[in-house]
């Protein structure tokens, strides 16, 4: 097989959370690119209606929105079983839907603390358990979830204790999963980024700070996470398993 072909995604059903924008639409769009039928979930479910629609017509795929919230373990499995009946199996699922809550931890609230973990980090595990079982019935599945390199490295200079934490949890979370699951034919990995100029933080106060610590001197863009995705995503990545791969432009490096 030419090695490109082997990055083609033509014919797998793929699931997005938090889908309909920033990091996790462009993995979608990624994999709509390669000729997947995607699914976006979102806790917008006009906006992910929306993109759906928009991807569909530019890619030619079916595509469809979902409204999820990933704190919910019934909203989690209603949406898989909606994907499993509407598209017939989960091939892939980019498990994505995160928020940070800058606050010294000397101030911040129990309950800012667990929202934080609950979509970050109970999210990703709700949405990999509830897609995987559906992966091990068909017989396999590849499953990235979505950390950061605020999993490795403490950032400075905003208070991020919470974030930080739930993101070393997911790539741990990675790892045991990828284990458990390695004789069932179904992968797990994670992405680490770094800065990314996604539409939310476009013109954070901070930007310069965080440009100046980086060795390339700038935020990264949405669009250069998606060749990694497409490879864990493919049969290219098919030895690959419970690996994080930090794509930071050489940030966690200094």
């Amino acid at each position: 097989m030419n090695i490109l072909d082997k990055f083609s995604l033509k014919g797998k059903k793929v699931l997005v959370t938090g889908g309909a924008q920033g990091i996790g639409l462009n993995y979608a769009m990624a994999a709509a690119g390669a000729g997947a039928d995607v699914a976006l979930a979102d806790r917008n479910k006009t906006k992910a209606k929306e993109e759906a629609a928009k991807l569909s017509r530019a890619y030619g795929i079916e595509a469809v929105g979902i409204e999820v919230d990933v704190t919910s373990p019934e909203q989690v499995e209603e949406m898989c079983s909606f994907m499993a009946e509407k598209m017939g199996r989960i091939d892939v699922a980019f498990c994505n839907a995160g928020i940070s809550i800058n606050t010294p931890a000397e101030e911040m609230t129990f309950d800012q603390w667990r929202k934080v973990i609950d979509i970050n980090l109970t999210g990703v595990f709700l949405t990999a358990t509830a897609a995987g079982r559906y992966m091990i019935r068909q017989g396999g599945g590849s499953i990235i979830n979505t950390a950061s390199m605020s999993g490795h490295i403490v950032n400075i200079p905003q208070p991020q204790a919470a974030y930080n934490a739930s993101k070393a949890g997911v790539i741990m979370l990675t790892k045991s999963l990828a284990v458990e699951w390695a004789g069932k034919n179904v992968r797990v990995n994670s992405i680490s980024p770094g800065y990314i100029m996604t539409d939310l933080i476009k013109g954070h106060e901070l930007i310069p700070v965080w440009t100046g610590l980086s060795p390339l001197e700038r935020m990264g863009r949405p669009e250069e996470l998606q060749g990694v995705a497409l490879y864990l995503a493919s049969d290219a990545g098919t030895f690959t398993t419970g690996a994080d791969f930090v794509v930071d432009g050489a940030y966690t490096c200094v």
